[in-house]
């Protein structure tokens, strides 16, 4: 009876958690970026204290190149958002004729099957034909935000921002104590310095994961970029870029990025070509996934892909697209902690 109520006791605070961070996801989730963030620049920081800059002036170093380096993607993918929005009519157009040329082989199809069965049955007997049905009006395009509504929302995005970006400092600034502080609270006197010493080993584990990661991704983005210019589509040195981002959300990003590709195929080209953008990334992709990370990651740091899809659903359930880049990396460090005993003392 008493180990039912602990694990009623333990459901029980597990959905007050969940539901706090889904009810603060607003802060919790630049929080948690910030937090992913500043365990990946890990190694920037002990470069910045090996230099012989203090704690503060590294912190500050890493802040300022990953707000350079967000700035400069932004810099970079904006000419191609702005080409997807110049290019949409096409598209619309491109996807009406699509829906018509579908409407007429159906009506088609109806008309010679009604034929058939009046040629099978009585004239007397045979129903008449159905009146042709008005085609549905063509529902107006969706209205752009106007400028009201970017000034309703830039409060909020400001606050995340400046949520990030304190966050991150402070976490640069004075992760080992972080750590010191968790491994008193969370072991034995005698066991302190060995749970501080997990701690920054996952620290470590997690940072050389998401910078392999991150290599992985710039070659597939190189190569997808290459692959898109040799069809002549154009922007494909960004479509590279935005390969290299998405495929942080596994599964989904991918995905997404194929859909994309399909719009941009059916903007610039006509017939079969528009298949070849997103078959072209299908295929790098799938190099990637099948034979390129397996080796470069290691078996060591292999998840199961059912607790990596279950991850990347719930994060973005959560939080969204931020919850879709932290859920892995958070997913590999509790992995690990929970694979190095880490809490030893709540035996």
């Amino acid at each position: 009876m008493e180990r039912a109520s602990q694990i009623a006791l333990v459901v029980l605070a597990i959905i007050a958690v969940v539901a706090a961070l889904n009810a603060l996801g607003e802060i919790a989730a630049p929080m948690a970026l910030a937090l992913v963030m500043g365990v990946v620049f890990s190694p920037l920081s002990r470069l910045w204290s090996h230099l012989g800059l203090g704690a503060a002036g590294g912190a500050a170093a890493s802040l300022t190149l990953s707000l350079l380096f967000i700035c400069l993607l932004g810099l970079l993918l904006h000419p191609l958002a702005a080409q997807l929005v110049e290019q949409a009519p096409k598209v619309w157009a491109d996807a009406q004729d699509l829906v018509r040329a579908v409407r007429g082989l159906a009506s088609g199809l109806a008309d010679a099957t009604r034929e058939i069965s009046q040629a099978a049955v009585p004239q007397a007997n045979a129903a008449p034909p159905l009146p042709p049905t008005a085609a549905p009006a063509d529902q107006g395009m969706v209205e752009m935000p106007s400028v009201t509504d970017a000034l309703m929302v830039a409060p909020a995005v400001a606050g995340q921002v400046m949520t990030f970006v304190g966050t991150l400092f402070f976490f640069l600034l004075t992760r080992n104590e972080i750590y010191d502080w968790v491994a008193r609270r969370l072991a034995s006197p005698a066991q302190r310095g060995q749970v501080a010493a997990r701690l920054r080993d996952a620290e470590v584990t997690v940072s050389r994961y998401f910078l392999t990661i991150t290599a992985i991704n710039a070659i597939l983005g190189l190569a997808t970029g290459i692959a898109l210019q040799a069809m002549g589509l154009p922007g494909a040195w960004m479509w590279g870029v935005v390969a290299f981002l998405l495929n942080y959300i596994v599964y989904l990003g991918p995905a997404a990025l194929i859909l994309a590709l399909t719009f941009a195929g059916v903007a610039h080209f006509d017939g079969a070509m528009v298949l070849l953008p997103p078959l072209a990334f299908f295929f790098l992709n799938l190099i990637e996934g099948q034979f390129v990370t397996p080796a470069l990651v290691g078996k060591q740091m292999e998840l199961n892909p059912l607790l990596v899809f279950v991850a990347l659903l719930f994060g973005i359930w959560l939080w969204g697209a931020i919850g879709g880049i932290v859920a892995i990396p958070l997913l590999l460090w509790a992995v690990v902690l929970r694979h190095g005993a880490v809490l030893p003392a709540t035996e």
